[in-house]
């Protein structure tokens, strides 16, 4: 699928650059596709030099997490949760710990971080599974939760955002709090839909009713909010719960007798092994999306949106982002390059840009994480994941576009 994906950026283009050369007379445009994959080239590098800092950093904090004891006691404390959503789990079992480190890596951003983790829990899951082949409630539940990727803090996102010049890279934390949180829901309730998950359960509803009222609450006063008043409650918020989260993670760490350093240290490692494989990934997809871009095929097909956009009497300023949304269920690192070529080229604090980045933080790659996840146990009859991570995925989307034109119009 991947490779179906990115192979048809290069025949596309080179379609689109023929005939423009031989019907518009445009013979320049081969030179500009060649100076934008190297440009492309040149630009995944300097991503991957701050990628390399970012992924090392939060892994040396999340394995502080790990020795401190925070994610036995998110375990414990969600354990009773898990046990009605995924009643096939025993209780105690390794798969829930998994689960949680892996929500926990998701919580923070770290999306090549969690995949490891990620398959650990599911290969935990398959364990209890009764059939080789044909995914289990648990799985399901577990890989649509993946799919939908509820994420907290996006510090990925925000340094993408800071690689590109922004002047307050959290400034997009709020909006993708919301659409986040919109893509998660709509994943939950479509699996309990499916499963006939009872979901009115005392237990279940003493989670959600408290997070529901909450986030309730929370959204009744940012709708009294201004847009500018939006915006820098959205950074301040950003960069207080960023850096607070690093000290809670010390603080607990040195009350536990955790050596912090050395745990920092040793998760950072793990930080540098995960990011140096992204390199080529990254380089290949940015260069095949410079390359439509360069050859006007993105252009074109993105104005034919803007009419019919257009003709239906809406706004058109977000269909500017909908590359990302458009690739985002095959290819993470496709959604990424997209991500970063609309900050290069329409500004990285322009409404189009913002939109990417919330897309991009909102959900995951459902086709990735059903090939992978599924693929590394055998499961062969995936049932109905597909369909719930897809319908999640589409919330995440409409939810990041509505969520932008209330912050950011």
């Amino acid at each position: 699928m991947l490779n179906g994906l990115w192979l048809g950026f290069f025949i596309v283009a080179a379609v689109s650059a023929l005939v423009q050369w031989l019907v518009g007379g445009n013979a320049g445009i081969f030179a500009a596709m060649v100076e934008s994959i190297f440009a492309m080239a040149k630009l995944s590098v300097e991503v991957m030099v701050l990628l390399f800092g970012t992924l090392t950093l939060w892994l040396g904090f999340l394995r502080i997490a790990e020795k401190a004891g925070i994610v036995d006691w998110l375990a414990k404390a969600l354990g009773p949760l898990f046990s009605r959503l995924m009643p096939e789990v025993p209780p105690g079992h390794p798969a829930i710990g998994l689960i949680t480190l892996n929500f926990a890596a998701n919580g923070l951003g770290l999306d090549n971080a969690a995949t490891p983790i990620g398959l650990k829990a599911m290969r935990a899951l398959q364990d209890l599974n009764p059939s080789a082949t044909i995914a289990s409630n648990a799985q399901i539940l577990f890989l649509v939760l993946n799919a939908s990727s509820l994420t907290l803090l996006p510090v990925t996102i925000f340094m993408y955002r800071a690689q590109q010049g922004a002047p307050d890279p959290t400034l997009v934390f709020l909006p993708i709090l919301i659409a986040t949180t919109g893509s998660t829901v709509t994943g939950l309730l479509s699996v309990a839909f499916m499963q006939r998950l009872r979901l009115w359960d005392p237990v279940v509803l003493a989670y959600l009713i408290p997070g529901a009222l909450a986030l309730g609450g929370f959204m009744a006063l940012l709708a009294t909010l201004s847009a500018t008043a939006l915006a820098s409650l959205s950074s301040v918020l950003g960069n207080v719960t960023l850096f607070g989260l690093i000290i809670l993670f010390l603080v607990i760490g040195a009350l536990r007798k955790v050596k912090v350093y050395e745990a920092f240290v040793e998760g950072a490692k793990e930080g540098f092994d995960v990011a140096k494989n992204l390199l080529p990934y990254l380089v290949a997809m940015l260069c095949a999306v410079g390359v439509l871009r360069a050859s006007g095929a993105l252009d074109f097909g993105l104005d034919g949106i803007r009419h019919l956009v257009q003709w239906a009497g809406l706004d058109t300023r977000f269909v500017d982002a909908l590359p990302t949304a458009m690739v985002k269920p095959f290819s993470g690192s496709a959604a990424r390059a997209m991500l970063i070529e609309t900050m290069k080229t329409s500004g990285v604090d322009s409404f189009p840009a913002l939109v990417a980045a919330t897309i991009q933080g909102s959900t995951e790659t459902t086709f990735y994480v059903l090939a992978v996840y599924f693929g590394a146990v055998g499961i062969q009859r995936a049932r109905h994941a597909v369909g719930c991570a897809l319908l999640a995925e589409l919330a995440g989307v409409l939810s990041a576009i509505g969520v932008c034109y209330w912050f950011f119009a």
